[in-house]
């Protein structure tokens, strides 16, 4: 999908491809083959910029050739209306000396938050200022999403308590894979932050990168929420690790104290067999011809029995 706008004094006003002008903002959402040829010919930049955020697999970084920036960055996507499945996509950035454009795989909540109802909060002619934007959009998503792993986690943990389920266990999996990415993700984007703050006072690329004093508390605002955001991914894996730890000990424990149950149930439950089996024999045995000999036999494994019971029960076997 391919959407142009460009802001103005009263409105964020949708271009078509025919009559695009300068400082508009090209946003590409699971770009055609036409719709990356076109971005490549209005903007002239190179193939494999326009190209890099559709593999799933890019890493964060800056690239810079001629009139032409690349910023690469990881965003949040959640891919499960239940908050139990989360991973991160390729957002490219290409700012060029007359347009902004955007290249992602799916639709997510970055892009998404530059809407017509917020066009007085950017400007698509500062594109150096909607970066950072973008970037302080990020972190945001990212934290309120550790955020919610962190409830998820919570309440995952008092369900737990009142019942092992293997449901329980894989939410925490999940949990705990999302934390990897969102980790991962995360430090390589703090890099690109690092980077841009040192490209901000490089005269080689002002002419693309317009740094302004008012930019500069923004980024400082961006560097911060990532190393923020970066401090909690690691204290909920931490967290989590502990957890999945301690549960799987206690999962262990109540096994060993079933099978130690049954153990017992079973010697108790072998003792008046195996008086039956003696009695039982077809040879001569004690009180064959008593009158009370089966109630004699009944008591004496009644009593071993009772006798097994208590000594069990004192060892802490029950």
């Amino acid at each position: 999908m391919l959407k142009i706008t460009k802001t103005t004094e009263s409105q964020l006003v949708e271009l078509q491809a025919a009559s695009i002008e300068t400082g508009a903002w090209i946003s590409l959402i699971r770009p055609t083959a036409d719709e990356l040829n076109f971005a490549e010919e209005i903007t002239g930049a190179p193939q494999d910029f326009i190209r890099s955020a559709l593999d799933p697999e890019e890493s964060s970084r800056i690239e810079i050739e001629d009139n032409h920036i690349l910023v690469l960055i990881n965003v949040p996507v959640n891919h499960d209306s239940n908050i139990s499945e989360y991973d991160t996509l390729p957002l490219g950035i290409i700012i060029t000396p007359e347009y902004f454009v955007t290249i992602c795989q799916e639709h997510n909540s970055v892009i998404q938050n530059f809407s017509e109802s917020r066009f007085r909060y950017f400007s698509t002619f500062k594109r150096t200022r909607l970066l950072f934007q973008i970037l302080y959009r990020s972190a945001m998503l990212f934290l309120k999403d550790l955020r919610q792993m962190t409830r998820r986690s919570d309440q995952i943990e008092q369900d737990l308590r009142r019942s092992m389920k293997n449901e329980e266990l894989f939410q925490l999996l999940d949990l705990q894979k999302g934390l990897t990415y969102y980790s991962m993700s995360l430090r390589s984007n703090k890099v690109v932050v690092e980077r841009l703050l040192r490209l901000c006072s490089n005269p080689q690329v002002s002419h693309i990168i317009k740094f302004r004093e008012e930019d500069e508390e923004l980024l400082d605002d961006v560097r911060v929420e990532y190393d923020q955001a970066i401090e909690m991914a690691q204290i909920q894996t931490d967290v989590l690790a502990g957890m999945m730890d301690a549960f799987a000990s206690v999962i262990s424990n109540n096994l060993n104290i079933v099978m130690k149950f049954l153990a017992s149930i079973t010697i108790v439950m072998a003792i008046p067999t195996m008086i039956a089996s003696f009695f039982g024999m077809n040879v001569p045995v004690p009180w064959t011809n008593h009158p009370m000999g089966f109630l004699i036999v009944g008591l004496i494994a009644a009593a071993m029995t009772m006798a097994a019971t208590w000594l069990l029960w004192k060892k802490r076997l029950f």
